[in-house]
């Protein structure tokens, strides 16, 4: 078997977990043999009164037998 990973951020006006989640729900609809998720970084995008939740997150799949990479 062989991983790969790649780096998403995930964005919420909620909270980190909402961020992940969006994240997560994205590769999800995107990419097949989901394997893990692992959060690597957090950050707040302040506008104002506004805040935006940022969750950067490595995501690994499985890679297809035979499939260029």
């Amino acid at each position: 078997m062989v991983f790969k990973k790649i780096t998403l951020i995930g964005r919420s006006n909620e909270s980190f977990e909402h961020a992940v989640e969006d994240a997560i729900d994205r590769a999800e609809q995107t990419l097949e043999n989901l394997m893990w998720v692992s959060v690597v970084n957090e950050a707040v995008e302040l506008d104002g009164a506004e805040r935006e939740y940022q969750s950067e997150v490595e995501v690994a799949f499985e890679l297809e037998e035979g499939v260029a990479e």
